[in-house]
């Protein structure tokens, strides 16, 4: 080599990153044609490491402080050039630089639900939504699994993975875990504790370490939530029994009387109504199994209109039918007692 190509070769003295875009965890410094300065200096900071990699091979990887490139400093790469001790002339390799540092407020969902088995519903569909945060602590493993000699590697994109994984262990951890959904609903901490734990070592593989998980919220897809909804609903109203499927039966049973009182006539018209069907005392009797004593369902032709109004009045009095519905319903059948 000429003096004149000697003299235009650059020679890099300090090597370093100064972290300025935020969200890169991995930066390979732009060597181009320069070669590393015998002597140089290699500054990393305290949430950073530094890896020299010859020919695609990790040769030394250093912590935060200030490194004085020697072949004595770097002996594993000395040993792959096969170079000689008292080599004094630069030589050229790349550095990669590493983000240790945590990172932060990393948001975490279910895009589709994880269905699951569960002992009170049999088979749920479950969403989750939380908060994460992780630190690069292997940058060998780092580099060889995920990142490789890219010029640099972001947090966006080794998110994309991440969520892959974590959704993953996610639903082999729910699944293995029995734990009813009622249950995994009213204790998010115990559910976060358990999916962690094997997130972490999921992630160790990569390099990563988990620092936080969260749950923020579990839930069903709307369809689901609004039948459970109803089912709490029926547990709620008046004193159901063991038989929960039983109970709700009879809630939904109740819950079609205010309905029709709604319509044309209302319990007026089902009192006018009282020879061609049911009382409504029989009514209510039946579908809640405690507002009347069960009674025979006599014909109704056989009732005579006297016992049809003390029917009405008894009604009344439990508070079963409004002073006017009995008002109206008591015209109706003088009517027809009278002619």
């Amino acid at each position: 080599m000429g003096i004149g190509s000697f003299i235009k070769k650059q020679f890099i003295d300090v090597l370093q990153w100064n972290e300025d875009t935020d969200g890169v965890l991995a930066w390979r410094y732009p060597m181009a044609d320069q070669e590393i300065q015998n002597g140089g200096q290699l500054v990393v900071r305290e949430s950073q490491v530094a890896v020299f990699v010859n020919e695609g091979q990790i040769a030394d990887v250093f912590g935060p402080g200030t490194h004085t490139l020697t072949t004595q400093t770097l002996p594993v790469l000395t040993n792959l050039k096969n170079w000689d001790k008292l080599f004094a002339s630069p030589f050229k390799s790349d550095v990669y630089f590493f983000s240790t540092r945590v990172q932060t407020g990393r948001k975490w969902g279910t895009a589709q639900p994880i269905t699951i088995r569960d002992k009170d519903f049999d088979m749920v569909r479950v969403r989750a939504f939380g908060m994460y945060s992780y630190r690069v602590t292997n940058a060998r493993a780092f580099f060889t699994e995920i990142s490789g000699t890219r010029e640099s590697y972001t947090r966006d994109e080794v998110e994309e993975q991440l969520r892959g994984i974590l959704l993953a262990t996610m639903a082999n951890s729910l699944g293995a875990s029995q734990v009813p959904f009622l249950d995994m609903a009213a204790n998010q901490a115990l559910m976060a504790q358990q999916v962690k734990g094997d997130l972490t070592t999921a992630f160790a593989r990569y390099g990563i370490a988990l620092d936080e998980f969260n749950v923020a919220s579990v839930s069903l897809p709307e369809e689901l939530q609004a039948a459970l909804d109803e089912r709490i609903s029926a547990g709620m109203k008046g004193g159901m029994s063991a038989d929960k499927m039983a109970g709700f039966t009879k809630y939904q049973v109740a819950s079609s009387i205010p309905l029709a009182a709604g319509n044309e006539g209302g319990l007026a018209g089902i009192g006018a109504g009282l020879g061609a069907g049911l009382s409504v005392g029989q009514v209510i009797g039946q579908s809640m199994g405690a507002a009347l004593a069960p009674q025979p369902a006599a014909a109704p032709a056989e009732d005579s209109v006297e016992a049809r109004l003390e029917k009405l009045k008894g009604l009344l009095d439990k508070g079963l039918i409004s002073a006017a519905d009995y008002d109206s319903a008591k015209a109706e059948l003088l009517k027809k007692l009278i002619g």
